[in-house]
């Protein structure tokens, strides 16, 4: 089950590695990945960050988080960010670890799940 206090944690450690990463990608990078996989890396960032404010959001303004909606967005993050992470850095280094593709796609629908459930929590 998660809880309140899970959802707040979740967000707040999904949002400092977002800065985490985006400072590394920025930084040590830049010097490493064609423009295209900094863009594609960039946009995991973001995606993470963004959704770590939903969760602040949802732990805070919930009581009790919704559970199917705090789980896709937590598991949405995981396979949307991290397997764009993945394969950006398998392909720089030469060796694409191609399995990940089709999980972004899967952690993309888990966020627009959470979204649709955060809209008929409104409702």
């Amino acid at each position: 089950m998660i809880t309140q206090q899970i959802v707040l944690i979740s967000g707040a450690l999904f949002g400092g590695l977002s800065i985490i990463f985006g400072a590394f990608g920025a930084h040590a990078l830049k010097k490493i990945l064609s423009e295209e996989q900094l863009n594609s890396f960039e946009t995991g960032v973001k995606y993470q960050m963004y959704h770590a404010i939903v969760l602040l959001f949802i732990g805070s303004y919930f009581p009790t988080p919704n559970q199917f909606m705090s789980w896709a967005f937590f598991i949405g993050i995981i396979l949307f960010s991290f397997s764009i992470y993945g394969l950006v850095l398998s392909s720089a280094k030469g060796k694409k670890m191609k399995f990940l593709g089709p999980i972004t796609p899967l952690g993309g629908l888990l966020l627009v799940i959470g979204w649709t459930l955060l809209l008929f929590s409104f409702i």
